[in-house]
């Protein structure tokens, strides 16, 4: 048998049962393996006798030197046990699928008696019913005629009396002829009407034979209804079906009116109002409309309107206003044995470079002050500290810098205690003053610290005699304010300033309550790059969760994970202790308060509101009250050189202390305008901006993505960056002090008096004139001086010695001169000239 046999070769698995399943062809000899249908082929051993059924014996199995060349006896058992392991597996794969095709067969029968067991339980359900609505039907029937025959019964009396008076029926009809009623007009009546009768009769019996009305349906017909009426339809009788299974399962009954308390603020939309008393919005419209009110359901109408509504639909209306939403916010009192003792929140203060930071490093054994640009502190950090006795301090460093006065004030403002750094070689500061001021501002009381004692030129005492200008009088000085001389370099005098705070604390004996809804205050947020806006918020009240709802100012959202000031992660966060929030829905304002409160609903809806407040806020503050007022700035900003620019920073107490102090750069001249301040990278939107407005962007501690680098490149948008406020105000400062006009000065050069006045042709009249003093410049401007008085000024068109154009004549010589446009000159007339000289402004 040839392997193709004029068909297409079968493979290892393909072949039908009692054709050839695989050759093995070897030059001279070939084994068959044959295989039929649902029958196990055994396999002859290599070096063996033929197995049984399998047809012939193969000479190159036995006999190794018929075998081809190359085909060992491994090779050939390999291959006669791969071809019997293929048997197997097709053989458990038949088995496999036939014990599927069964399961799926069952499986179909299962649910097949399923849905004729519930079909045949619906048909039995709804023959129920139909048998139960037929019965009550057929004794309402029976009853109706039972009700007519007992009428019948009662009026056959009547008819039969009515022959038996013929003297009561002659008196009847001698009163009906006096009144001029013919007799005959009933008894005609009656006659039509039993006519009708009978022929209704007839056709009942003709539709009983036939089994439906025949004809016409007259108006008398329909009224007289009986047997010949119309038919109930099998709609009607389906929707009666229907009505009596609905009763039987106690459907029909109708609910109850809720009566709602209705939340109505000073306007509603028709739709809202609706909704909120949960009624049909074409209801409240059609009541609307009987008030005279044509509206639709987007419309809005007032308060009394929607109240008279209320009432007319039987619900209670409730007045609330818009700032009620902000009530949800929890504010009670504390009871005093819910409160626990708290760590206390200390607050460096000082001048720039007076070693706020250096020393709150010493004291936490860190080095903040190496990763500050400059090392100057431009943000506020917060640290929690345990000290040796075990004591918890909870640290905020403040900026020193003049820009920085918002983030020094909110520092004093969430404060218990103030620490007053003053270097002892550098004695009282303009920023040391002002934290003074802030911490009296606050309420909070200080301990005054003197740093860089370790300096030669140091003078602690100095120090202590600048404050008392300050009425800061320390205990030195037999006043209240503790003092401590330190030193952040050699850790001198560091342990007796711990004490003096711990001594501090214990005398205010700092309480919270942690088990309620946690509130603090926002010391710093910015907008980070994969972990979206995070704010630095230090707890005041209660205990911060992971997983709650809070709302920070305009911005709300959900804690999503809280980090401490070693960057570790923690499921919650008690008083007085500083963590990084995560999970806002936008960057809050540096000094914003954080309230937990319950639903998410609540923390937008409070969130949304601010937002529009802020937004009517600053709209009622930038528009112009009065036509003169409108006039009035319409000129000052004519007058006024404006350099706008957009500025970007890291966090968002570096925009706000960056935006404060650009507004305070310029005069009456010029100004500075922040088009726009945030937080995170310079991108493309802020290069459009910048790009409509012709400013530069200022990028403080942050980076234009590349997205934008190619935008300002295209549009030409100047990007600066910045990681020092000192350097960005004093680039500013320069680049408004090009918009001032240049100060125009006048230097006299000299005086020449008029001698002699001639006409030339073609130049007109030319002054004959002496040097008196100075020299005399053909390019200098002139005055004609006439009796000391200016009688005018310009240039000099022409300047002459003898016959030669020269540039300039000296004192005592004499020359020639013509006046630009001007010749009224006389003899005696004096010429004064000048020239211009500008010089630069800078603010």
């Amino acid at each position: 048998m040839s392997d193709t046999d004029g068909k297409k070769p079968l493979g290892l698995g393909g072949a039908r049962p009692g054709q050839v399943k695989q050759s093995f062809s070897h030059g001279r000899t070939k084994s068959v393996v044959v295989e039929t249908k649902r029958k196990k082929v055994v396999v002859p051993k290599p070096g063996g006798a033929p197995a049984k059924g399998a047809g012939s014996s193969n000479p190159a199995l036995g006999d190794p030197s018929k075998r081809p060349a190359g085909i060992s006896d491994a090779e050939m058992e390999r291959r006669l046990k791969a071809l019997q392991a293929a048997k197997i597996r097709e053989v458990e794969e038949a088995a496999q699928r036939e014990a599927e095709e069964k399961a799926r067969e069952e499986e179909r029968e299962r649910r097949r008696a399923e849905i004729e067991a519930k079909e045949r339980e619906d048909r039995e359900r709804e023959e129920a019913l139909r048998l139960k609505a037929e019965e009550d039907e057929r004794k309402a029937r029976e009853a109706e005629l039972r009700a007519q025959k007992k009428e019948e019964v009662r009026k056959a009396p009547a008819k039969a009396e009515a022959p038996a008076d013929p003297a009561a029926a002659e008196a009847a009809a001698t009163r009906a002829a006096t009144k001029g009623v013919a007799a005959v007009g009933p008894r005609k009546t009656d006659r039509d009407r039993d006519d009708r009768a009978a022929d209704r009769d007839s056709r009942s019996k003709a539709k009983g034979d036939e089994g439906r009305r025949t004809g016409r349906l007259s108006l008398s017909d329909a009224l007289q209804g009986g047997e010949g009426g119309r038919q109930r339809s099998l709609a009607a009788m389906k929707r009666k079906q229907e009505k009596a299974r609905q009763k039987a399962m106690g459907f029909g009954q109708k609910a109850e009116k809720m009566v709602r308390d209705v939340q109505l603020p000073e306007t509603i939309v028709v739709s809202e109002l609706a909704n909120r008393m949960a009624e049909r919005v074409a209801d409240v419209i059609k009541s609307l409309m009987k008030m005279g009110m044509m509206v639709t359901a987007n419309q809005t109408i007032d308060a009394d309107t929607a109240e008279l509504v209320i009432e007319e639909f039987g619900h209670k209306a409730v007045r609330v206003s818009d700032s009620d939403v902000e009530q949800v916010i929890d504010t009670v009192q504390d009871r005093d044995e819910d409160l626990q003792s708290r760590p206390p929140i200390i607050t460096i203060m000082g001048h720039v470079d007076h070693g706020k930071t250096s020393l709150l490093d010493a004291i936490r054994n860190a080095n903040v002050v190496s990763g500050e640009a400059g090392g100057i502190t431009q943000h506020i950090g917060a640290y929690q500290v345990t000290t040796e006795s075990g004591a918890v301090l909870t640290f905020l460093d403040t900026p020193g810098h003049a820009a920085f006065t918002s983030m020094r004030a909110r520092g004093a403002q969430v404060t218990d205690i103030v620490v007053l750094v003053v270097a002892a070689d550098d004695a009282v500061m303009p920023q040391t003053i002002e934290a003074i001021n802030h911490a009296k501002a606050a309420g909070v009381p200080m301990i005054v610290a003197i740093n860089k004692c370790d300096k030669p030129s140091a003078n602690p005492q100095k120090v202590r005699t600048d404050l008392l200008q300050h009425e800061v009088v320390v205990e030195a000085m037999s006043g209240d304010v503790q003092d401590v001389e330190v030193s952040a370099k050699t850790g001198k005098g560091l342990d007796q300033l711990l004490e003096a705070i711990a001594l501090q604390a214990e005398i205010l004996e700092l309480r919270a309550n942690p088990n309620r809804a946690a509130q603090g205050a926002v010391i710093e947020a910015k907008l980070d790059v994969g972990r979206g806006p995070v704010a630095t918020v230090l707890v005041q009240h209660g205990t911060l969760k992971r997983g709650d709802i809070f709302v920070v100012g305009e911005q709300w959202g959900k804690v999503r994970a809280l980090v401490n000031d070693k960057g570790e992660r923690v499921d919650e966060a008690g008083p007085s202790v500083p963590v990084e929030v995560l999970g806002l829905n936008g960057t809050p304002e540096a000094g914003d308060v954080l309230n937990v409160v319950e639903t998410e609903a609540q923390a937008r809806e409070i969130a949304d509101y601010r937002e529009q407040a802020a937004k009517d806020k600053r709209a009622a503050a930038g528009a112009a009250r009065t036509l003169e007022q409108l006039m009035a700035k319409a000129k000052a900003d004519e007058s006024v050189a404006e350099l706008p620019v957009v500025v970007k920073a890291d966090v968002q107490g570096s925009a706000e202390a960056i935006t404060q102090a650009l507004e305070k750069v310029g005069n009456e001249e010029v100004r500075v305008r922040v088009l726009h301040s945030g937080v995170g990278a310079i991108t493309e939107s802020d290069i459009g901006l910048a790009e409509a407005s012709g400013a530069p962007v200022i990028g403080f501690n942050v980076r234009a993505n590349a997205p934008a680098r190619a935008s300002a490149n295209q549009k030409g948008v100047e990007i600066r960056y910045y990681s020092i406020i000192y350097d960005l105000v004093d680039d500013i400062k320069a680049a408004a002090s090009g918009l001032l006009k240049a100060e125009v000065r006048e230097n006299f050069i000299g005086y020449a008096q008029i001698k002699e006045v001639f006409k030339v042709s073609g130049v007109g009249k030319v002054a004959g004139c002496l040097v008196t003093e100075g020299v005399a410049r053909r390019s200098a401007g002139v005055r004609l001086l006439r009796d000391n008085v200016v009688v005018h000024e310009g240039t000099l068109k022409t300047l002459k010695r003898f016959k030669d154009e020269v540039k300039e004549v000296q004192s005592g010589q004499e020359c020639g001169m013509a006046f630009e446009n001007y010749d009224d000159i006389r003899p005696n007339d004096v010429i004064e000239i000048f020239e211009r000289e500008e010089i630069e402004r800078t603010l």
